[in-house]
């Protein structure tokens, strides 16, 4: 894979620089609530631009249904990408169309223009190999060389993600190459004790990676919405809450397998648990509950790990060596129910080791709760290609830049 400073070492005054990042931020309205993703691909974008490059910067926002919809506008994060790099960025109202067109003909050496939301063109995500080559060759035709750095979607394999990359001379930008560079550390020649967390809603959107890391890790913690099934699978009472009884076969057979290779896989111990959901826009008291795991009353729901497994978990990521961390603990949006997913990044924070937050929800979580990014050795910029990376999956953008 060949990197950009490679690219830059070639020189890139002049050049039309296609960048597929990751503008995919979280809005309310037109407000974006967390930059995080923007910020990530300002030093590729500075590089280019700052060795006289015309950079094009093309992403996708949700998931709008391949035509344009307001909600889904990327203005917002062509505007706040102009403001964090201190320099106009234009903004093309399409992503292949005329103002497409004029934006990039009008760049200058070392300026930035912004295409709309990829995904209001059909093309980008169709399953349809046609009409997705289609696409990606009018975007082609916007450019000379492509620079990958939307870790977030290599995972997908899309226009501007697999297709592009194939008829353009291309190079993974730096946010890839760190990216990739770390789950490396999470998958070759791994220093040991290795714990890897795992939280959030859903046991079957962890399945595969579970299933990898109990012939890696030495050690699993398990807590979020998916913990119940693992509760529920020992026999347990786990009332209203969150449960895919259809995994609880998948989940047996992982907890008998992990004791047989002597792999740590440890379940909460205490919840917090409440007869109502709190509401997450007024953030009123809820007033939970602590009960232990396996006394939750039939008509409460488990919404977060409780205090005496707060410090289990602290205790089993105190010696890592390596740690890894997808998901939250709870639901940690509402303050009633964020200790607990408080207390796993406090963990990674005071250990000796190297700690990954692996993306999505999680890194949300880090920053939403007011950490300190750089007391984490890396944040994910994304979560799902982060967990089939580890899963052992061949990630089309990754190929892509690969070939």
């Amino acid at each position: 894979m060949k990197t950009i400073d490679e690219l830059l070492s070639e020189g890139v005054a002049g050049k039309r620089v296609f960048v597929r990042a990751d503008l995919n931020v979280p809005l309310d309205g037109t407000t974006i609530t967390d930059d995080g993703r923007i910020r990530a691909v300002l030093p590729t974008v500075k590089a280019l631009a700052g060795a006289g490059a015309r950079v094009v910067v093309a992403s996708h926002l949700g998931r709008p249904k391949g035509a344009p919809d307001p909600a889904f506008s990327l203005a917002a994060a062509a505007k706040r990408l102009g403001e964090l790099l201190g320099a106009e960025v234009r903004f093309a109202e399409d992503t292949v169309g005329p103002a497409a067109e004029s934006a990039v003909a009008a760049l200058a050496d070392g300026q930035v223009a912004v295409l709309e939301n990829l995904r209001f063109n059909a093309g980008e995500t169709s399953k349809d190999d046609a009409e997705r080559a289609a696409f990606a060759d009018k975007l082609a035709g916007l450019a000379d060389v492509y620079v990958g750095d939307g870790f977030g979607a290599v995972h997908r394999g899309h226009a501007s993600v697999f297709d592009l990359p194939k008829r353009l001379p291309h190079y993974a930008g730096y946010l890839i190459a760190t990216e990739v560079g770390v789950l490396k550390k999470l998958t070759e020649d791994v220093e040991r004790p290795y714990v890897v967390a795992l939280g959030g809603a859903k046991v079957s959107d962890k399945l595969a990676v579970i299933d990898r890391l109990l012939g890696k890790a030495d050690r699993l913690l398990i807590g979020g919405g998916m913990a119940y099934t693992f509760l529920k699978a020992k026999g347990y009472e786990v009332g209203i809450s969150l449960l895919q009884e259809d995994q609880i076969p998948a989940v047996t057979e992982y907890m008998e397998r992990a004791e047989k290779n002597g792999v740590e896989l440890v379940l909460p111990v205490d919840v917090l648990v409440s007869a109502e959901f709190p509401d997450l826009k007024t953030k009123a008291p809820a007033n939970p509950t602590t009960v232990a795991a396996d006394a939750i009353p039939a008509d409460q729901e488990g919404l977060d790990i409780g205090p005496e497994t707060r410090k289990l978990y602290a205790s089993k990521l105190a010696d890592a060596a390596t740690v890894f961390w997808n998901g939250p603990m709870g639901v940690f949006e509402h303050p009633d129910y964020a200790e607990g997913t408080k207390a796993v990044a406090q963990a990674l924070v005071d250990s000796q080791g190297f700690t990954v937050v692996g993306g999505g929800d999680s890194a949300a979580a880090v920053r939403t709760l007011g950490f300190d990014e750089k007391a984490f050795g890396h944040i994910s910029t994304g979560g799902g290609a982060s967990l089939e990376y580890l899963e052992g999956k061949t990630l089309p953008g990754l190929a892509a830049l690969e070939d």
